[in-house]
């Protein structure tokens, strides 16, 4: 992302404007981009037929549907496309089952996804159906107008729109296949708003959330591919290594010896990284380093993740402290909170036409648009710290696991680098599979709901408990 060094404009709401014309051409590239530019060759569906059934019933205006989908990568907007473009209506042709175009979704986006991907998304996602929000800011009761416009939009079109409405529960990308984040409840609020709507016009619309897990796999192990990666990894951190040892395993084929070279050097890159972020911030932001061995001595893998949650900790205290902000929920709530206070201080009404600051008060409010995207590069330093835990590739060291993380180590150096133009490394052609869970009734809540808030509460955290275990049962460890 650009560094930030002037106070923009408040970001206004972008309605979605739903263009069938630039549906029919993205549908006709994804094909194309799915092959030859995310390596993404196959991607398989399990009881897809749930999908069309509900769809048609979505169609024939007896259901409301909520695609609460899986966010393992920054892939799965594609794949999701692909799913509701290609594969559903070709799976319903083969039931002989006749669904009525446009076949696609609404879908939620996080309003500063236009930051990062370019001034294209911004035109783009209003065409495609998209419905910006401001995550941040979802679950408390000062919500930015245009997330409350953005709320109310997705729950407009959940009830009154001509197609369902797609969004991921887990809220950001989590970089693992094989975990899922805890889910946030925007799926069950949404759905409930739109419940009470739909209740109150007499009509008897059932709501349903789809849970539809994605999971990525190399079809060929791209071990030396990996171990390029590390390698280069390793040359950016200033590490000298001997891999050619690991390189005579990986062409022998030495499965057990090969990943216990290739795991004893993403730890050693991890534990270098870990001391790089210490010594930067003991140096100029006053922290404690509790006592470790010299670098060039291994710490043992639980020390690696207690050290981990200790730095992490630290620095977001840093950014709150420096928003006043007091620490709440989980580092994820916690990031989301920072992010948005950053946003406020950069994103300014002051500078909003027509609005006009004098050139004194326009150069402070840079200052502080200047200082607010430091503060954010400092907790997203971090962020890429999040998913690094011991035990998921000790547990399985498969090449999928290993690639997960060492990738999250990528965008970890490329974030201090300030690689702006880079794109994130493919190791190898993909399968994807994505599972189609039984829908679940925001009906078989709604009893319990409409007593009174306590039990809607409770209502509401039990049916994303049940969407959290779906889920979860989506993944297929081997």
């Amino acid at each position: 992302m650009p560094q930030i060094t002037k106070a923009q404009p408040r970001r206004a709401f972008l309605p979605p404007k739903f263009n069938i014309w630039v549906l029919r051409l993205v549908a006709a590239v994804l094909p194309y981009w799915l092959k030859h530019k995310l390596y993404i060759t196959q991607i398989d569906t399990v009881d897809i037929d749930r999908l069309v059934e509900v769809y048609k019933q979505s169609q024939m205006g007896r259901l409301r549907l909520i695609l609460a989908f899986r966010h393992p990568s920054g892939d799965d907007s594609f794949c999701l496309g692909y799913l509701l473009t290609k594969i559903l209506p070709r799976a319903a042709r083969k039931h002989r089952i006749s669904l009525k175009s446009p076949i696609f979704a609404h879908f939620l986006y996080d309003r500063g996804t236009s930051l990062w991907a370019g001034k294209y998304a911004s035109w783009l996602y209003p065409k495609l159906g998209g419905v910006p929000i401001h995550r941040g800011r979802f679950s408390t009761e000062k919500t930015m107008p245009t997330s409350r416009v953005g709320l109310g939009t997705a729950k407009d079109l959940l009830v009154n729109g001509l197609i369902p409405l797609a969004m991921a529960p887990e809220g950001t990308m989590n970089g693992h296949g094989e975990f899922v984040s805890t889910l946030d409840t925007r799926a069950a609020q949404i759905g409930f708003s739109a419940m009470e709507d739909l209740v109150a016009a007499g009509r008897s619309d059932d709501v349903l959330i789809v849970p539809i897990g994605i999971q990525y796999y190399y079809l060929d192990e791209p071990w030396l591919a990996l171990e390029n990666l590390i390698h280069e990894l390793e040359q950016d951190c200033g590490l000298v290594i001997d891999r050619q040892v690991t390189i005579v395993a990986i062409e022998q084929g030495d499965g057990r010896p090969m990943r216990k070279l290739l795991y004893d050097r993403f730890y050693n890159l991890v534990q270098h990284l870990l001391y790089q972020i210490e010594n930067f911030h003991a140096q100029f932001y006053h922290y404690e380093i509790p006592e470790r061995p010299p670098l060039g001595r291994s710490i043992s893998r639980t020390e690696i993740a207690q050290r981990l949650q200790q730095i992490m900790d630290f620095a977001l205290k840093v950014s709150e402290n420096y928003f006043s902000l007091k620490p709440i929920g989980t580092n994820i709530d916690r990031c989301r909170q920072i992010e948005q206070a950053g946003w406020d201080w950069i994103y300014r009404t002051e500078v909003t036409p027509p609005a006009r600051l004098d050139p004194v008060s326009r150069k402070l409010a840079d200052r502080i648009a200047t200082g607010a995207d430091l503060q954010m590069w400092h907790m997203r330093l971090l962020q890429n710290f999040m998913g690094i835990t011991d035990s998921y590739v000790k547990d399985r060291p498969t090449i999928d696991r290993f690639a997960e993380l060492t990738l999250l180590l990528w965008d970890l150096v490329a974030h201090i680098k300030a690689e702006k133009t880079r794109k994130r490394p493919i190791l190898g052609k993909r399968r994807v599979q994505m599972t189609i869970c039984n829908p679940i009734p925001l009906s078989d809540y709604w009893d319990r709901y409409k007593i009174d808030r306590q039990e809607a509460q409770q209502a509401t955290i039990d049916l994303t408990q049940e969407l959290q275990t779906a889920m979860e049962g989506t993944i297929d460890r081997g």
